[in-house]
């Protein structure tokens, strides 16, 4: 269904019920669909609600030159209000996961527990920028297809994509991957621009889990273990053979760490 929502129409997923809520945040160039195994796994036990970031998915497209990610930090607490969920459970991945932060220590009152995966509460490192600016130049004007060879390799561990008996998933997903909008652009400055929110992590109080995958070269294992120091109390689970896209790559291995850290902390 869509809703607006902090003035701008959102794209929002939700399996409904009285069941304690957990939310999805999905992570740049993707949608609610990256979590399509999680809400599967989950749905009997939680209200499950994912939804597309403005500029992104089925959602509307600001006319900004950037989508800064304080907007979509203010969009899903709008969303939250706006669905009177009270405390959540918040599960954020990359991008998803700048949200996550921001809402966890501007916002405690509205959390129950924090997942963050494959992320970082740091800036965009300087050595990043020039590659992806030229990535984005490039979807902008020609479209994601011609970039995808390009991206494929960020977004997904090696084990992914080597693997011969998952030739039919990789083609899926580098499908959904080229599907996107040119005015995806907009939201990938964003990215790149996106100041750094490490000094806040102090502030979060909610039970945290972080996630990384051992493959991802987009957001190596040891920022995720930069936020694991620096989030009191926080729990860090490093999954095998994958990347950047640990809910898709090993979806398994994700819902049970995400499973064994909802029962704990109730």
């Amino acid at each position: 269904m869509h809703a607006t929502v902090n003035g701008v129409r959102l794209w929002v997923e939700d399996t409904g019920g009285d069941r304690p809520p957990l939310l999805f945040s999905h992570g740049l160039l993707w949608s609610t669909r990256m979590f399509d195994a999680q809400v599967a796994a989950f749905r009997d036990r939680y209200r499950c609600i994912a939804w597309d970031h403005r500029g992104q998915g089925r959602s509307a497209v600001p006319r900004d030159r950037s989508i800064a990610i304080d907007d979509c930090y203010a969009d899903a607490v709008a969303l939250i209000e706006a669905l009177q969920l009270g405390p959540v459970h918040f599960a954020g991945l990359s991008m998803g996961g700048f949200v996550a932060m921001r809402v966890a220590a501007r916002r405690p009152d509205l959390l129950r527990s924090c997942m963050l995966l494959e992320t970082s509460a740091d800036a965009e490192p300087p050595e990043n920028a020039p590659r992806y600016r030229t990535l984005n130049r490039v979807a902008r004007w020609l479209g994601l297809g011609v970039a995808a060879s390009k991206v494929m390799p960020i977004m997904f561990g090696q084990t992914f994509l080597t693997d011969s008996a998952r030739k039919e998933e990789r083609a899926h997903w580098r499908r959904q991957l080229i599907a996107n909008r040119r005015d995806i652009w907009r939201a990938v400055n964003g990215v790149i621009e996106r100041p750094a929110v490490f000094d806040e992590l102090p502030r979060i109080v909610a039970p945290t889990l972080i996630i990384v995958g051992e493959q991802d070269v987009a957001t190596i294992p040891a920022k995720s273990e930069r936020l694991h120091a620096a989030i009191r109390g926080s729990t860090l689970v490093r999954i095998p053979e994958a990347g950047h896209s640990s809910t898709i790559e090993q979806p398994a291995r994700v819902n049970a760490a995400i499973d064994a850290f909802l029962r704990r902390v109730g």
